[in-house]
């Protein structure tokens, strides 16, 4: 298996040299290794595909005793790495019980070329298998859940944001994404990383702001069993999950301030170190970060590192308020009414004219979010084939705002028709057409409601 890297464990300089020189024809990288101290040392240090290593390391003693001891002490520092154990002094017990250990296959010197070769290949290609498998599953456990929408944009003011994701998603650039909360950095992230030529690898995002201390560093970049009380087992970080695909560091402008050394140096050199565990490791990871805060401000007031903005901020796209975007509203809408149709097996036809009039004319503090949770309260108290602008309910803007979370269906609607009423100075068949009533109805309900 060419490009595979194996370490070469034995005290005799001659096999080591004779060991070099046949794996090298064969396109492995190889490094040596003459104890037991220097085997954990080189562990601790790189990964390896496979361990070659010898069971005797005292010229005195035939018994394999030292290198099962290794073996066991391999075995506890990583479980992944495949341990063939060669010995001039093989024997049957001592076979057994090095596979007993650990060892997935025993040789005896002096070697047989074709057969040596054969079992590094198969080991090598076992451990990528293996440990390719435990990011899957580490990965499907960090991406559960339902993709975020596609990008779904026709107004001018998103002209510049297609060009600029057109301009550098092919490229291995750090992107700064900036925009209020719940104007889509996380779509855009996405857009991103789909153009680019890491499409094929995961995209994996983190809430950068919302780790604690603690959870920081193993949560982005793994920790190894036993590292502290809860380390039941190792674990795979979010930079090894996304090597080679896009990492997207999600409210970047939260991370404490003592924690963004930690990110900087990984962002720098690609370089990480598992909790409790000191073996460097590497992820070729392409950076997209998010914020709605200002930088530059935060810089300058101490809270954010210049050096860790400047590694983030290679390109930055500004994506605008919704508000700044309107002809993206009723295209948004409909995507969000057969997500949410098909999700709550409702047979919903679109919009009533009057339902569009105010999901144009809303200001939408919460941008896309916000018309995303609006759609989709309508999609469940919609009675009719057709979402009428009641159903909508949309929560207005100013004094009124928080106490609309609080009310119930009934004061809603109650709430809106008031609003309608006031705002076409009390003609009832103009309020009735922007509710989306008939005037009949619209008078059972100032009935009802006793307005």
């Amino acid at each position: 298996m060419p490009n595979a890297r194996i370490l070469v464990a034995d005290d005799q300089p001659d096999v080591v040299e004779a060991l070099r020189l046949l794996l090298k024809n064969e396109g492995y990288a190889i490094e040596t290794a003459s104890s037991p101290a220097g085997v954990l040392q080189s562990l601790e240090a790189r990964e390896f595909d496979v361990l070659l290593m010898d069971l005797n390391y005292t010229r005195d003693t035939t018994s394999g005793q030292e290198g099962l001891d290794l073996l066991s002490r391999v075995q506890a520092l990583d479980q992944t790495l495949p341990v063939v154990a060669m010995t001039a002094w093989g024997s049957v017990d001592v076979a057994v019980e090095a596979m007993r250990r650990g060892a997935r296959d025993f040789v005896q010197k002096p070697w047989e070329n074709a057969r040596l070769l054969s079992i590094l290949r198969t080991q090598a290609e076992l451990a990528r298998a293996l440990r390719q498998g435990q990011r899957l599953e580490a990965e499907n456990r960090a991406l559960r859940g339902e993709a975020p929408p596609g990008l779904i944009a026709s107004s001018a003011s998103m002209r510049p944001v297609l060009d600029m994701i057109a301009r550098v998603a092919p490229s291995d650039a750090n992107v700064l994404v900036t925009g209020e909360n719940g104007s889509g950095k996380g779509t855009i992230a996405q857009a991103l990383h789909a153009a680019s030529a890491r499409s094929g690898k995961p995209l994996v995002t983190v809430n950068a702001g919302g780790l604690s201390e603690g959870l920081f560093e193993s949560e982005l970049f793994g920790h190894v069993k036993g590292a502290f009380t809860d380390a039941k087992v190792d674990r795979v970080g979010r930079f090894e999950l996304a090597d080679g695909g896009t990492l997207f560091l999600d409210e970047i402008a939260n991370v404490p301030l003592n924690l963004q050394p930690k990110l900087l140096r990984v962002l720098e050199t690609g370089d990480f170190e598992r909790v409790g565990s000191s073996r460097t490791r590497k992820a070729d990871v392409r950076i997209v970060s998010a914020t709605n805060a200002d930088l530059g401000q935060e810089v300058g007031s101490g809270r954010f590192r210049q050096d860790l903005l400047f590694r983030l901020n290679t390109i930055e796209i500004r994506v605008p308020p919704l508000r700044e975007r309107r002809e993206d509203i009723p295209l948004l809408a409909q995507h969000f009414l057969r997500q949410h149709a098909q999700r709550y097996r409702k047979r919903l036809l679109g919009f009533e004219a009057a339902a569009v009039r105010a999901l144009e004319e809303h200001p939408w503090p919460g941008n896309v979010r916000e018309l995303d949770h609006a759609v989709e309260r309508a999609v469940l108290m919609a009675p009719e084939d057709r979402i009428r602008a009641v159903d909508l309910a949309l929560r207005p803007a100013g004094e009124n705002a928080g106490r609309l979370e609080e009310m119930s269906l009934e004061e809603v609607e109650a709430f809106l028709i008031k609003k309608a009423l006031a705002r076409f100075d009390g003609n009832v068949s103009r309020a009735a057409d922007a509710l989306g009533l008939s005037r009949s109805a619209l008078y059972r309900r100032l009935q009802r409601y006793g307005l």
